[in-house]
């Protein structure tokens, strides 16, 4: 089985924990969900936008322990505060060490900026669960759903003010997800079914393909901004970067020592 195919499974046997707990009505009358949301399309946009969607993330399948001695408070402050566009912050414990809180404790400290919810959504009561949150946009990841889940969860999340980013690794994917509840595009460089580094040369070879009214986002491997430069001419206006910053003792200090660097 597949390191995607073991979350997956996880994730479900979680979600339905999760739904036996609180229901999808007192979600809604918790937390941020009357929040107006931000629109990380806009921020990605905007001229002087460093297109930067810097992530807080402690571990991962494929590297273990990345980082588990900073607060996600001090970390996303320090990102926005270096200039990132959007932030990631993760959800998922058992894989990724991400809690709900740390979500939550992210959306307090910074509460003008765009916040992905980075889980892996396989029901739309996590959908409900990420408004509740104070989430922004989130993320579906196509090797993990087929198009009529896409699409039911794409169009949930458009209806509660809400964005998603639609994460894609090859040509397949992409063109079975697309739709118009799809306002950004991801592609993600790393094989997610064994979360091997790659290159961003996956990003290279979909850019063509993506039609322009989705903004792009490449995600994963960008190794220093002349990578980004690279990327730019291709058409993408955003950078999912979270290990390469996290694995140093200052994330908000390396985020902006990186764009000095462009």
């Amino acid at each position: 089985m597949s390191i995607l195919a073991t979350i997956l499974e996880s994730k479900k046997k979680e979600v339905a924990e999760r739904k036996s707990r609180v229901s999808s009505k007192d979600l809604e009358k918790t937390g941020f969900f009357a929040r107006n949301c931000h629109a990380l399309s806009t921020s990605l946009v905007q001229p002087a936008s460093t297109g930067i969607i810097a992530e807080f993330k402690r571990k991962s399948p494929s590297k273990g322990v990345i980082n588990d001695a900073l607060t996600v408070e001090e970390v996303t402050q320090a990102y926005v505060a270096s200039g990132a566009a959007c932030l990631s912050v993760l959800t998922d414990y058992p894989f990724f060490g991400g809690t709900d809180q740390d979500f939550e404790l992210a959306r307090r400290a910074n509460p003008n900026t765009p916040i992905l919810r980075k889980d892996f959504m396989v029901d739309e009561y996590q959908i409900i669960e990420a408004k509740a949150m104070g989430a922004d946009v989130i993320l579906l990841i196509a090797a993990a759903l087929n198009p009529d889940e896409i699409k039911h969860l794409g169009n949930l999340a458009r209806s509660l003010g809400m964005e998603t980013l639609l994460e894609v690794h090859d040509e397949q994917e992409l063109d079975r997800s697309l739709g118009d509840f799809i306002s950004i595009v991801g592609v993600n460089n790393r094989n997610l079914k064994n979360f091997s580094e790659q290159n961003v040369e996956t990003s290279k070879r979909l850019a063509e393909r993506i039609p322009q009214s989705f903004i792009k986002v490449s995600e994963s491997c960008i190794s220093g901004p002349k990578t980004i430069s690279e990327l730019r001419e291709y058409g993408y206006r955003g950078f999912l970067i979270g290990e390469s910053f996290m694995k140093t003792d200052a994330p908000g200090k390396a985020l902006l020592e990186f764009l000095n660097q462009e």
